[in-house]
């Protein structure tokens, strides 16, 4: 297989805030007094915003305070990650490194904010080393949409069906299986279906080694 290009998802493939996301969820409801657990919070995965507001307000009601819990989850998010930091994910670095090293294109497709998701990046020590970020912001409908897949290979000049997506959810998969990527699923902590990844495993560099890129 020879791969043109690659376009990794951000959360929970390349940096590691599922958990952090979890944490800063369940304390952001506490606050205001609703109770959630953990299943919720995964339900949440590679969602969008208006997704994720649909999933929270079919579980507390039509008048669930969407704005002030995100608030209060970024917040609870922000204290988290200043706290613990922001590791990338297993292999991260030496794929980043190799890639570099045979001059393969590569981008990101994330579901975050632009600004939250550069603000990750530079707190994980690797926003320098991304020159095409494609975000939420970025495109009219989101993932499991296939445009954020879609516009990442266009930047890249590259067609789709050239380039190797990593992801981690079901949902970021399904967006690039749908845009015609190469789909290299590695689940974090939901463990996910598998159905739309040409390929599973169970790190970046592993899933490197299957598509030939190690």
């Amino acid at each position: 297989m020879t791969v043109a290009g690659v376009i990794f998802d951000l959360d929970g493939t390349l940096v590691d805030t599922e958990s952090v996301a979890v944490q800063g969820g369940l304390a952001a409801l506490e606050t205001l007094g609703y109770q959630g657990d953990a299943a919720l919070f995964h339900s949440l995965v590679g969602r969008d915003e208006a997704a994720g507001a649909a999933i929270l307000c079919a579980r507390f009601g039509a008048d669930f305070p969407l704005d002030r819990v995100g608030a209060l989850w970024d917040a609870a998010c922000d204290r988290l990650m200043a706290a613990q930091g922001l590791p990338v994910k297993p292999g991260v670095v030496a794929l980043l490194d190799l890639l570099a090293a045979r001059a393969i294109p590569y981008a990101i497709a994330t579901s975050s904010r632009r600004a939250r998701a550069l603000a990750k990046l530079t707190l994980a020590g690797i926003a320098a080393r991304f020159d095409t970020l494609v975000t939420f912001d970025d495109v009219t409908h989101p993932k499991p949409h296939p445009e954020p897949y879609l516009r990442a290979a266009a930047a890249l000049r590259l067609a789709p069906a050239d380039c190797v997506v990593f992801e981690d959810s079901d949902v970021g998969a399904e967006s690039a299986h749908r845009a015609g990527c190469i789909v290299m699923q590695i689940p974090d902590l939901v463990p996910g279906h598998g159905r739309f990844a040409h390929h599973t495993a169970p790190d970046l560099l592993t899933g490197a080694a299957l598509v030939g890129l190690v």
